[in-house]
Protein backbone atom coordinates (compact mmCIF):
# COMPACT_ATOMS: atom_id res chain seq x y z
CA UNK A 1 0.00 0.00 0.00
CA UNK A 2 1.82 3.32 -1.14
CA UNK A 3 2.25 6.22 1.65
CA UNK A 4 0.26 9.03 1.99
CA UNK A 5 2.82 12.23 1.67
CA UNK A 6 1.93 15.81 3.28
CA UNK A 7 -0.44 17.04 1.13
CA UNK A 8 -2.29 13.95 -0.03
CA UNK A 9 -2.96 14.51 4.60
CA UNK A 10 -3.99 18.28 4.32
CA UNK A 11 -6.12 17.69 1.29
CA UNK A 12 -8.06 14.90 3.21
CA UNK A 13 -8.57 17.31 6.16
CA UNK A 14 -10.33 19.36 3.73
CA UNK A 15 -13.10 16.76 3.82
CA UNK A 16 -12.95 15.84 7.43
CA UNK A 17 -13.32 19.19 8.95
CA UNK A 18 -16.76 20.31 9.54
CA UNK A 19 -17.91 24.24 8.25
CA UNK A 20 -20.92 25.76 9.18
CA UNK A 21 -22.98 27.76 6.48
CA UNK A 22 -20.65 30.94 6.57
CA UNK A 23 -19.25 30.75 3.63
CA UNK A 24 -22.76 31.83 1.48
CA UNK A 25 -23.17 34.61 4.41
CA UNK A 26 -19.91 36.41 4.97
CA UNK A 27 -17.58 38.20 2.38
CA UNK A 28 -13.95 37.37 1.86
CA UNK A 29 -12.62 40.14 3.51
CA UNK A 30 -15.03 39.77 6.84
CA UNK A 31 -13.93 35.94 7.24
CA UNK A 32 -12.34 34.77 10.29
CA UNK A 33 -10.63 30.94 10.26
CA UNK A 34 -8.93 29.03 12.26
CA UNK A 35 -6.91 25.70 12.98
CA UNK A 36 -8.33 22.46 14.54
CA UNK A 37 -6.19 23.09 17.61
CA UNK A 38 -7.59 26.58 17.95
CA UNK A 39 -4.52 28.19 18.27
CA UNK A 40 -3.98 30.20 15.39
CA UNK A 41 -7.00 32.82 14.23
CA UNK A 42 -6.66 34.24 10.52
CA UNK A 43 -8.72 37.40 10.22
CA UNK A 44 -9.18 39.18 7.11
CA UNK A 45 -9.82 42.98 6.98
CA UNK A 46 -10.58 45.45 3.98
CA UNK A 47 -7.85 46.40 1.79
CA UNK A 48 -9.28 50.04 1.73
CA UNK A 49 -7.67 50.83 -1.07
CA UNK A 50 -8.42 50.12 -4.99
CA UNK A 51 -4.67 51.57 -6.29
CA UNK A 52 -3.38 49.21 -3.98
CA UNK A 53 -0.94 46.06 -5.23
CA UNK A 54 -2.30 44.06 -2.07
CA UNK A 55 -5.63 42.04 -3.03
CA UNK A 56 -6.65 41.32 0.39
CA UNK A 57 -4.84 41.52 4.15
CA UNK A 58 -5.03 39.99 7.17
CA UNK A 59 -4.00 39.66 10.48
CA UNK A 60 -2.56 35.92 12.11
CA UNK A 61 -2.49 36.12 15.61
CA UNK A 62 -1.35 32.97 18.12
CA UNK A 63 -3.69 32.28 20.85
CA UNK A 64 -2.82 33.02 24.01
CA UNK A 65 -0.40 35.15 23.21
CA UNK A 66 0.45 39.01 22.25
CA UNK A 67 1.48 37.73 18.79
CA UNK A 68 -0.55 39.53 15.84
CA UNK A 69 1.53 39.03 12.48
CA UNK A 70 0.16 40.79 9.62
CA UNK A 71 -1.19 39.58 6.00
CA UNK A 72 -1.25 40.46 2.58
CA UNK A 73 -2.15 38.69 -0.81
CA UNK A 74 -1.27 39.98 -3.67
CA UNK A 75 -2.49 38.37 -7.22
CA UNK A 76 -0.22 37.36 -9.90
CA UNK A 77 -0.92 39.15 -12.85
CA UNK A 78 -3.43 36.99 -14.48
CA UNK A 79 -5.61 36.88 -11.33
CA UNK A 80 -5.17 33.06 -11.34
CA UNK A 81 -2.61 32.87 -8.08
CA UNK A 82 -2.89 34.11 -4.84
CA UNK A 83 0.57 34.89 -3.20
CA UNK A 84 0.69 35.57 0.64
CA UNK A 85 2.99 36.73 2.80
CA UNK A 86 2.80 36.58 6.99
CA UNK A 87 5.41 39.11 8.51
CA UNK A 88 6.08 39.93 12.16
CA UNK A 89 7.78 43.02 13.71
CA UNK A 90 9.20 44.17 10.19
CA UNK A 91 10.81 47.52 10.50
CA UNK A 92 9.32 50.43 8.69
CA UNK A 93 11.22 53.04 5.97
CA UNK A 94 13.78 51.97 3.57
CA UNK A 95 14.20 48.24 4.62
CA UNK A 96 16.72 45.76 2.76
CA UNK A 97 15.74 42.19 1.64
CA UNK A 98 17.55 40.75 4.41
CA UNK A 99 15.30 42.50 6.61
CA UNK A 100 11.94 41.11 4.92
CA UNK A 101 13.13 37.94 5.04
CA UNK A 102 14.31 37.94 8.91
CA UNK A 103 10.33 39.35 9.53
CA UNK A 104 8.64 36.87 7.19
CA UNK A 105 6.86 33.95 9.06
CA UNK A 106 5.52 32.36 5.99
CA UNK A 107 5.65 33.26 2.39
CA UNK A 108 3.66 31.00 -0.28
CA UNK A 109 0.32 30.80 -2.28
CA UNK A 110 -3.07 30.85 -0.49
CA UNK A 111 -5.36 28.24 -2.00
CA UNK A 112 -9.22 28.19 -0.96
CA UNK A 113 -11.91 25.13 -1.00
CA UNK A 114 -15.77 25.24 -1.01
CA UNK A 115 -17.90 23.26 1.02
CA UNK A 116 -17.68 20.11 -1.83
CA UNK A 117 -13.86 20.19 -1.07
CA UNK A 118 -13.00 21.95 -4.84
CA UNK A 119 -9.82 23.83 -4.51
CA UNK A 120 -9.56 27.49 -6.24
CA UNK A 121 -8.20 30.84 -5.62
CA UNK A 122 -8.44 32.99 -3.06
CA UNK A 123 -11.50 34.86 -3.11
CA UNK A 124 -11.75 38.89 -3.93
CA UNK A 125 -12.84 41.33 -1.74
CA UNK A 126 -16.56 41.49 -2.23
CA UNK A 127 -16.87 37.63 -2.94
CA UNK A 128 -18.07 35.11 -0.25
CA UNK A 129 -15.60 34.04 1.61
CA UNK A 130 -14.09 30.27 1.01
CA UNK A 131 -14.92 27.57 3.45
CA UNK A 132 -11.55 26.94 4.16
CA UNK A 133 -7.52 28.23 3.31
CA UNK A 134 -4.85 25.77 2.93
CA UNK A 135 -1.63 27.38 3.07
CA UNK A 136 1.30 24.85 2.34
CA UNK A 137 4.10 24.32 4.75
CA UNK A 138 2.29 26.97 7.49
CA UNK A 139 3.06 24.85 10.44
CA UNK A 140 6.83 24.40 9.89
CA UNK A 141 7.59 28.17 8.38
CA UNK A 142 6.15 29.04 11.97
CA UNK A 143 8.30 26.50 13.72
CA UNK A 144 11.66 28.33 11.68
CA UNK A 145 10.44 31.65 12.03
CA UNK A 146 10.62 34.61 14.60
CA UNK A 147 6.58 33.92 16.66
CA UNK A 148 8.05 30.40 17.75
CA UNK A 149 9.69 30.08 21.13
CA UNK A 150 9.08 30.11 24.83
CA UNK A 151 6.24 32.98 25.43
CA UNK A 152 4.98 33.13 21.70
CA UNK A 153 3.85 30.06 19.34
CA UNK A 154 4.19 26.07 20.84
CA UNK A 155 2.14 24.26 18.32
CA UNK A 156 2.65 24.26 14.89
CA UNK A 157 -0.94 24.93 12.84
CA UNK A 158 -2.37 22.32 10.37
CA UNK A 159 -1.60 23.99 6.88
CA UNK A 160 -5.42 24.04 6.43
CA UNK A 161 -7.70 26.49 7.88
CA UNK A 162 -11.53 26.43 8.44
CA UNK A 163 -14.36 29.68 8.34
CA UNK A 164 -15.59 29.80 11.93
CA UNK A 165 -16.88 33.50 12.19
CA UNK A 166 -17.49 36.85 9.94
CA UNK A 167 -15.80 39.94 11.37
CA UNK A 168 -17.36 43.39 11.52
Amino acid sequence: MARLGPVHWAMMAFAAIPVPALADECVQERAVYGDMDDAYELRFEPVDSEAAATSNKFKFSVRNTPIVADGVVMRSDDQLRANGLIMFNCPEGDVTGADLRACTVWQGMIYASDLKGNIGVLPAEGAGAAARLFLPALGPSIRESSIWGKGKATVAPWDVLTLKGCGE
